[in-house]
């Protein structure tokens, strides 16, 4: 393995690289040694050379004839994706989609902590969420820079969303996944991801408008 080759990286590879972790997951936990890359490739729809192409941003990995360890490629993703160390999590508006990401149980076999949900809802608060009690936003801030928070979800209504990211933002917050339908602004070095999930919706009702699935 090559270091030093992590620079300028596109973003489509950045992507796929999750779903690399994912596979070789499955292939250790199977118990699996190694793998060619026409094999991964294979399994993961894609083909050999794009993804050695992929990995060739990272380093060298396999070797010619023999393929992949497949443990020190799970592991070295996991690297190259920031998985060796545990981030903290909260989640802001505990509806019926913040209360299924804070049921779900593998944010945890990844890394990702959560600390705490929040809501303005008084017939909300006080109610448990898997090992979370639910809290009020009223002290966010003071839990965000207490717990040392690093990423923040939000899954309140749009027209409360900014005010929810500022107050984030303004507490420490260094990376926001979004769930809300708005656009939010925040600085620069903040990293902030949408999920506008009716946009995902779209994107497949025009797939299959083009495949022909119409009445």
């Amino acid at each position: 393995m090559r270091e030093g080759k992590e620079e300028h990286v596109p973003m489509v590879v950045i992507r796929r690289l999750p779903k690399y972790y994912r596979y070789l997951g499955e292939l250790v936990e199977r118990k699996v040694e190694r793998i060619s890359s026409q094999t991964l490739a294979d399994m993961m729809g894609i083909s050999a050379s794009q993804l050695r192409q992929d990995l060739n941003h990272f380093g060298e990995f396999g070797q010619q004839g023999y393929g992949y360890r497949v443990e020190d490629l799970y592991q070295e993703i996991g690297r190259i994706l920031g998985l060796e160390k545990e981030y903290n999590m909260i989640i802001v508006g505990a509806g019926n989609l913040g209360q299924a990401l804070a049921n779900y149980p593998n944010f945890a076999k990844r890394g990702f902590v959560l600390k705490g949900v929040f809501d303005v809802n008084p017939k909300l608060i006080g109610l448990k969420l898997r090992d979370n009690e639910i809290m009020d936003t009223d002290g966010l801030e003071d839990f965000i820079r207490a717990n040392k928070i690093d990423i923040g979800i939000i899954t309140v209504p749009k027209e409360a969303a900014q005010e929810v990211a500022d107050r984030m933002v303004r507490a420490g917050i260094k990376a926001i996944w979004n769930f809300a339908p708005v656009d939010l602004k925040v600085p620069k070095e903040v990293i902030l991801v949408n999920e506008h999930l009716a946009d995902r919706l779209m994107e497949i009702s025009f797939r299959l408008k083009e495949l022909g699935y119409e009445e």
